[in-house]
């Protein structure tokens, strides 16, 4: 399952204190069964010092091949654990999908 290999692939890379990886394809306008839209949220420290766009880079780098596979989107919520702490653990909304209806 991809949902399980972004999840492996992002524990290994990342160490996270804190990760969740949501399938949010059956809020899109894709068959019913596809793994091709994710939100993840991963508190790390090895994001410290990174501003967000090379955190993401370094989370797409890792998933290079789920991209390459299939994978159409990722929400991003990086943070480092400090930053998480200010949150207060809010995380944000994903986008609603400009694709149309959902296809059954």
């Amino acid at each position: 399952m991809v949902y399980q290999d972004i999840e492996e692939k992002l524990q290994v890379a990342f160490n996270p204190s804190y990760l969740e990886v949501i399938d949010e394809s059956y809020r899109h306008n894709v068959p019913i069964g596809s793994e091709s839209h994710f939100k993840v949220v991963i508190i790390s420290n090895k994001f410290a010092g990174e501003r967000m766009l090379n955190r993401h880079r370094s989370v797409y780098s890792v998933l290079s091949a789920e991209l390459a596979a299939g994978v159409h989107a990722l929400a991003l919520h990086t943070y480092t654990e400090k930053e998480w702490n200010e949150l207060q653990d809010t995380v944000l909304a994903s986008p609603a999908c400009r694709g149309g209806n959902i296809v059954v």
